[in-house]
């Protein structure tokens, strides 16, 4: 896999800071940051650009690197790099940026369960079939996973989820996977900030018949829309395309089951289709 000039670079400034305070174990750095081995040996090789945390981790364990924690300059440099070669596809970064930073954040779901709810195991099964030239599964795998910390922040995003039925009953991983993966659903769609609805399989054509999109609207600042595609997203303010989207959802909205009729969909199919 080809490096970013940008993130080995970040690296070895990271791995001199570790070696000059005379820590010359990747292990020994990853205990006392409690972080694995794999996380710190990548960020210092340049083949996974350090997350925020652990950019910050590194501010503070290291005293040469203190001066530079005031400003968060360590952690904006990680930041830039993850931007630019990081843990997503370069046409998904402006989507997590805005995804990261919304009041209320909307996803039409007509194939597979939003990334922001995917348990571990059911993200997992989906890398595995796709191909990625620049990055390995696992590093994708932590970008995805990595992308759910929103809805533990402080003030958390308001999430309405809209999904056909049909992704209920896509075997992705098998069984025991998909009755995880509902069953996770199903609580998480219990937050007070969290809505799930599903368009019931008896519910024909309708108007997310051409593909997933998602909705980002901020406080102050214009709303952000992404159109999923075969290849390459596409993520845009264009206010056309975000009041097509907008109508889109809405129609969507009113074709799907209430909250409480959602909630049971999904634990009966989780119970009758994939217990084993």
């Amino acid at each position: 896999m080809e490096r970013d000039s940008d993130a080995m670079f970040l690296g070895a400034v990271l791995r001199r800071a570790r070696i000059a305070a005379g820590i010359s174990s990747q292990d020994e750095l990853a205990d006392r940051l409690g972080y694995e081995r794999t996380v710190i040996a990548k960020a210092e090789s340049g083949q996974r650009p350090p997350s925020p945390d652990v950019a910050r981790a590194y501010a503070q364990e290291f005293p040469q690197l203190n001066e530079l924690i005031g400003t968060g300059l360590i952690e904006e440099w990680a930041d830039h790099v993850r931007k630019t070669g990081g843990s997503f596809p370069k046409f998904f970064v402006d989507w997590v940026e805005a995804e990261k930073k919304a009041a209320t954040l909307f996803y039409w779901a007509p194939i597979l369960v939003p990334g922001l709810l995917q348990v571990e195991s059911y993200a997992r099964a989906i890398l595995a079939t796709e191909p990625d030239e620049t990055e390995p599964p696992d590093v994708l795998l932590a970008g995805r996973l990595e992308r759910q910390r929103v809805l533990g922040q402080p003030q958390p995003p308001a999430v309405t989820v809209v999904m056909a039925e049909a992704v209920l009953h896509r075997g992705v991983g098998g069984p025991a996977v998909m009755y995880e993966q509902l069953t996770h659903l199903a609580d998480v769609g219990r937050q007070p900030k969290v809505m799930i609805q599903v368009i019931p399989a008896e519910i024909g054509a309708h108007a997310g018949l051409a593909g997933a999109v998602s909705i980002a609207d901020h406080e102050g600042r214009p709303t952000v829309v992404h159109l999923d595609s075969f290849t390459a997203g596409q993520t845009t303010g264009a206010p056309e395309i975000v009041a097509k989207v907008r109508q889109m959802s809405d129609m969507l909205r009113c074709e799907a089951l209430p909250r409480g009729a959602s909630q049971e969909l999904i634990m009966k199919v989780a119970k009758d289709r994939w217990t084993t």
